[in-house]
């Protein structure tokens, strides 16, 4: 048991192995969809920044789709940069919670205790989780 902001609650679930790699394959198709519609070839005005790459990877119970973008302007602070845009909570028993980056930087959380089918097909469906 941990205390968490609304008072003790159980531990969260920790993904196994096998579901860490059922949720990175099943989520290659997404990603090779998403490349396909967002990712463009290299920007001829150097002044804005562009999107070169789209991944997803875990850190804990999260699994995170990321977006790595150029940024060739002459006041760049550094070549390039990565953002998360969508993210995977996973909540045990083959149940996710899923979560979209805000322009305020934090996470906002529409769906919940969805199958991973159910998740990608939300992904797919509304803009919020386009990188």
């Amino acid at each position: 048991m941990t205390k968490r902001r609304m008072g003790w609650q159980p531990e969260p679930a920790k993904p196994s192995a096998a579901t860490k790699n059922k949720v990175a394959d099943s989520a290659t198709s997404l990603i090779e969809e998403f490349k396909q519609k967002c990712v463009l070839p290299e920007n001829v005005n150097d002044q804005f920044n562009y999107l070169v790459d789209i991944y997803g990877r875990w850190r804990g119970r999260y699994f995170y789709f990321c977006g790595k973008y150029h940024s060739p302007g002459p006041n760049a602070i550094s070549p390039e940069f990565e953002t998360k845009f969508a993210r995977l909570e996973y909540m045990g028993n083959d149940s996710f919670n899923l979560a979209y980056m805000r322009h305020t930087g934090q996470w906002f959380e529409l769906f919940q205790d969805q199958t991973l089918e159910q998740c990608f097909a939300e992904m797919k469906n509304l803009p919020h989780f386009m990188p």
